[in-house]
């Protein structure tokens, strides 16, 4: 699909690091527009893998790098090929494919409840529709920030942001809304007394599947922890007590 051309998408630093690895391991350069207030750790990873990026206005978020990485494509189409991950249907198919299937097998066909957080929305659409062909009586549980100014790295607030072009809205049977603070606690918690070194959006999500499970009576609740605590060791999270 890319001959000749390079690998270019927006993104708020996993996704990235995903495509700097292959894209390493398999001889495609990569061009990758991100907030310039991503963490340190993200940076260093990606230039360490050998990313080009392009460092965008850090007061526009995830909306500003995918606007920076749309205006490149356009300008110059010959030169990227632009993989969108949050318009491109093969975003959520993969999750349809990979994660819906472990998460039966891994619960033997018991889980009740899915819980996820909404970044490009990939993850919570590909595994909701597996799920609903699965056992349509699963319900499935959004998870975002709780406004449009946040410290959730790679979360959004659907309301106030771009929309993916993959997001449905009808999808998800509810939304719950998680403070930055609540996350940070979590991740802490999570670090502290369960042994789990996890990043934000990973504390937002177990922080909305502890609500969730806490007024239920029986169920499996999956929820599902995207990132790892080792890109935000520049930061103070761990610095405040549990």
């Amino acid at each position: 699909m890319i001959p000749g051309k390079r690998l270019l998408d927006s993104t708020s630093g996993n996704m990235g690091i995903a495509y700097a690895t292959f894209g390493a391991s398999l001889g495609i350069p990569v061009t990758l527009a991100l907030p310039s207030n991503a963490s340190p750790e993200r940076i260093k990873i990606l230039r360490a893998l050998g990313a080009e990026l392009i460092l965008t206005d850090p007061l526009e978020g995830s909306d500003g790098a995918i606007q920076v990485a749309r205006q490149m494509a356009e300008d110059d189409p010959g030169r990227y090929y632009y993989a969108d991950q949050y318009n491109n249907p093969s975003n959520w198919r993969a999750h349809f494919n990979t994660t819906g299937p472990e998460i039966v097998y891994q619960t033997a066909g018991r889980v009740t409840h899915l819980v996820a957080g909404l970044g490009t929305s990939g993850t919570l659409t590909g595994v909701a529709h597996y799920l609903r062909g699965f056992n349509p009586q699963v319900e499935i549980i959004a998870v975002q920030p709780d406004g449009p100014f946040h410290g959730l790295e790679g979360l959004k607030h659907m309301q106030t942001a771009l929309q993916p072009g993959i997001y449905d809205a009808s999808v998800p049977d509810r939304v719950l809304e998680i403070s930055t603070e609540t996350a940070y606690a979590y991740v802490r918690s999570l670090a502290r007394q369960e042994g789990l070194f996890v990043g934000v959006s990973a504390g937002a999500a177990v922080a909305a599947a502890v609500q969730v499970a806490l007024v239920l009576d029986d169920g499996i609740v999956v929820t599902i922890l995207p990132d790892a605590g080792t890109k935000y060791l520049s930061e103070d999270l761990w610095e405040a007590p549990v």
